[in-house]
Order: C-alpha cells, then structure tokens, then sequence
C-alpha cells in the first residue's frame, strides 16, 4: 500500500490538483485529494495525498510542515494505513 500523508490547513481554494501540484516537486503523487462537503462542496480544509513511497512521503512531510499556502499553516504529517479492525 503507498504511503498517504495528511495535508491540513488548506485554504478553500484548494484543489485535488492544486494539492497534487504542491507536492509533486517531491516524488510521484499516485492521488491527492481534497475532502469536501457533499452537500455544498466547500472545502473542509483538509486532504490526503498517496506518495509513491515512504522516502518521497518523508520529504513531503519534513519540506510542507509548517509552511504556508496563501496565508494558512500546512499541517502534514503521515497517515497510518493499516487497521487491526
């Protein structure tokens, strides 16, 4: 399973492309998306982001944490994957 990374803080201009965008200059982006509302479409703030492995991940996560897109802290950190349920 590729390694997902939670991307928090995002503006709600955000994109599913603009999200793969921002971290494609660190790996292959297998998915990014933007969660949103189903009944209104506004962004929650928030989406997940599948690298292509656990290093492109890390670099994602140690180069995006802390930053800022137009204006608002990215909070990312990676997404444990597995379930004992």
């Amino acid at each position: 399973m590729s390694p997902r990374i939670y991307v928090g803080g995002l503006p709600s201009s955000a994109t599913d492309t603009r999200l793969r965008l921002l971290c494609a200059p660190h790996g292959t982006v297998k998915s990014a998306g933007v969660i949103r509302s189903k009944i209104t479409g506004q962004s929650f703030g928030y989406g997940f982001v599948e690298m292509g492995s656990a290093e492109e991940a890390g670099e994602v996560i140690l180069l995006l944490n802390g930053t800022r897109l137009e204006g608002q802290r990215l909070d990312v950190f990676s997404v444990l994957t597995s379930s004992p349920w």
